[in-house]
């Protein structure tokens, strides 16, 4: 099953494979469910319309996205040059608990063919494609999407407490192009790809698989939902391994394509003042 949201003139709406869910349903209802529940429920929805409008990204404005960090050898290496307590990212990598931070709303999160952002006050940008993954409010796992947490390298390697400002800002998080309905242990061995275009021109790209994710996807739901509730749902970003060389920083107008098994999402670069 692929969920997608859609503008349309009234309002946003929900379709599943093509077809739209009743108007008034949103993403939030289902993930108060348990999952055989909410699956059932779709099942048993009437879906005669089809689905039009432009794509919106897949995820209700009250809902939150949170991400986990260092979950990948590559991601430690970036970071440990990045950084000026370069032995931190060790002992993260290497801990029983995972980095897990905050990283958006839904309503400033960006769909597919919307602009994402990178800071004025940051000279080195970098995109970060992952697997993001669907939470109901029973911490169950439900499904998943692709992601892009858009990072200021340079501000976090200042000073690891200015993650906030490197992570969190208008346009730094992008999910589609829709969500993926599946049990969790079909999650496994997803390819992640990364591509990034200037001037028409490739400049970067590069493909790994979340088999080398050194923590497990269950070990990052545990972490983040550990007496701290979501009583509609949440998306959790589970890190990157795919990082371009420390010379290279986002400009405005690149094209960043990210393909996370099925689903896909491209932005362009915008800079934000």
């Amino acid at each position: 099953m692929l969920l997608t949201k859609h503008g349309t003139k009234d309002d946003a709406r929900w379709a599943m494979d093509g077809y739209f869910l009743p108007p008034g349903l949103t993403l939030g209802t289902l993930l108060e469910l348990p999952n055989e529940a909410m699956l059932q429920l779709l099942k048993n929805l009437a879906q005669h319309e089809p689905a039009g409008g432009a794509q919106a990204a897949p995820i209700d404005p009250h809902q939150e996205v949170w991400a986990a960090g260092v979950t990948y050898l590559r991601s430690r290496d970036a970071r440990r040059v990045e950084s000026t307590v370069a032995a931190m990212y060790n002992h993260v990598y290497e801990a029983p608990r995972p980095e897990l931070f905050f990283k958006s709303t839904g309503w400033r999160v960006m769909g597919n063919q919307m602009p994402v952002h990178i800071r004025s006050d940051s000279r080195w940008n970098v995109p970060e494609p992952e697997l993001v993954l669907v939470i109901n409010r029973y911490s169950e796992i439900v499904g998943y999407c692709a992601g892009n947490d858009v990072s200021s390298r340079d501000i976090e390697g200042e000073n690891p407490l200015y993650l906030p400002q490197a992570k969190i800002y208008n346009g730094s998080c992008a999910l589609g192009h829709g969500i993926v309905l599946c049990q969790p242990e079909e999650i496994k061995d997803i390819p992640i790809r990364l591509k990034i275009e200037r001037l028409q021109e490739t400049i970067f790209a590069g493909e790994t698989t979340t088999a080398t994710m050194k923590r497990t996807l269950a070990e990052l739901v545990e972490y983040l939902t550990r007496q701290l509730d979501f009583p509609n749902g949440v998306f959790l970003m589970t890190g990157t391994c795919l990082v371009p060389g420390d010379a290279f920083t986002l400009q405005p107008g690149d094209l960043v394509s990210i393909q996370v098994g099925e689903l896909a999402i491209e932005n362009h670069v915008q800079i934000v003042e």
